[in-house]
């Protein structure tokens, strides 16, 4: 699997895969979409990692570094939207793309990764368990807003 980071051209491939992610539809690609993806794309703290397979998108994770007052001012970083198609998982590839996540967060003297799932599955809070993350540092409260 080829891991890089997204490109402009990726956006199509991007969202069909995000389908798979808490049943989102295809937003129309809108001005407003794609105004989004560009600002995504220019913000040197917001990485979107593909896992590209024979040419096409397969597993994705989003990386976003957050600039900090605290700890002796190093940046800690968020893990978010991570995704492997139904088709290629339980193949190892996830765990490429959180390995390359973390080295971001390292090459930017991160002090820690925080990383957020939806999901109750064991299978799933396990993997995140093999992958070096633990449910017992901190506590985490969402406010949904509309």
């Amino acid at each position: 699997m080829l891991i890089r980071k997204a490109e402009h051209p990726d956006l199509k491939g991007l969202l069909e895969l995000y389908t798979q992610l808490h049943d989102n539809d295809i937003p129309e690609q809108t001005k407003s979409l794609l105004n989004l993806w560009e600002e995504i794309l220019s913000d040197r703290h917001h990485h979107i990692l593909l896992g590209i397979v024979e040419g096409q998108i397969i597993a994705t994770c989003v990386i976003v570094i957050i600039p900090n007052l605290t700890q002796k001012q190093r940046p800690y970083a968020f893990i978010e939207n991570v995704i492997t198609h139904c088709d290629f998982r339980k193949k190892g590839y996830a765990t490429q793309l959180l390995n390359t996540a973390k080295d971001i967060a390292v090459l930017n003297h991160c002090y820690k990764i925080m990383l957020m799932t939806g999901s109750k599955e064991e299978n799933i809070l396990n993997f995140y368990k093999k992958s070096g993350y633990n449910c017992n540092d901190k506590t985490a409260f969402i406010q949904w807003l509309d």
